[in-house]
């Protein structure tokens, strides 16, 4: 830790909307992403990315997606959808999703199966109307829980996990745990850039009878 390095302070009140937009992406990282999938009403799946996305808790286990929509007020796909049929799956995104994520990105019409374009193969949902992309090494099939609208064009949904798919190389069964090297998600950071999360390394929290001992190392990295 390096105490002296100066701060820039930033005044989001003087700041305009792509100035505070544009810092928070740059702060706040890296990001998981969620790849959204979801159907119209009349049975159409689509498919977003969002990496305005996380987990809030566990007990209810609720995620939140914030969603920007179009500046005349129309909704975007992925948010009418939810409205209209209050369900949806968030689809975590592994290092060999990347290119046909960013194709479910394009902003096409609300006619096109941003699925097939991306050339995804999916199965049909089992809790929820979405399907599930199978390349994915998790999907958390959701159901709409609250939608709060904090601006114009800006909303943040949240979900209730009704179930959760993991690639079975992946979980064990016996004790829930999550090989996360395998799992191997990406993160957004700020403009165009993604991140792998291979470099890892373990941080144990010390009880209060731990940080009375004499202190040595918790960190551990994971190779």
């Amino acid at each position: 830790m390096n105490e002296n390095i100066p701060h820039t302070h930033f005044d989001f009140a003087k700041l305009t909307e792509r100035e505070r937009y544009k810092i928070l992406i740059g702060t706040v990282i890296p990001r998981p992403i969620a790849l959204v999938t979801t159907v119209s009403k009349e049975g159409l799946p689509n498919a977003g990315p969002f990496s305005f996305f996380n987990v809030l808790t566990h007990d209810p286990a609720i995620v939140a997606i914030g969603v920007e929509n179009y500046s005349d007020m129309r909704f975007k796909d992925t948010a009418r959808n939810i409205r209209e049929t209050g369900e949806f799956t968030v689809h975590i995104c592994d290092d060999d999703l990347v290119a046909q994520m960013e194709i479910c990105a394009i902003k096409f019409g609300p006619e096109v199966d941003e699925l097939e374009e991306a050339g995804l193969a999916t199965a049909p949902g089992q809790m929820v109307r979405s399907p599930r992309i199978l390349a994915a090494p998790a999907a958390l099939e959701c159901r709409r829980h609250t939608t709060l609208q904090v601006g114009p064009a800006r909303e943040i949904i949240l979900g209730e996990v009704l179930g959760v798919y993991v690639r079975s190389d992946a979980v064990n069964p016996s004790n829930l745990h999550i090989d996360q090297q395998l799992m191997d998600p990406v993160g957004r950071m700020g403009g165009h850039t993604y991140t792998r999360t291979r470099d890892q390394f373990d941080v144990k929290t010390h009880t209060k009878e731990e940080w009375a001992l004499p202190q040595t190392s918790s960190m551990h990295v994971v190779a």
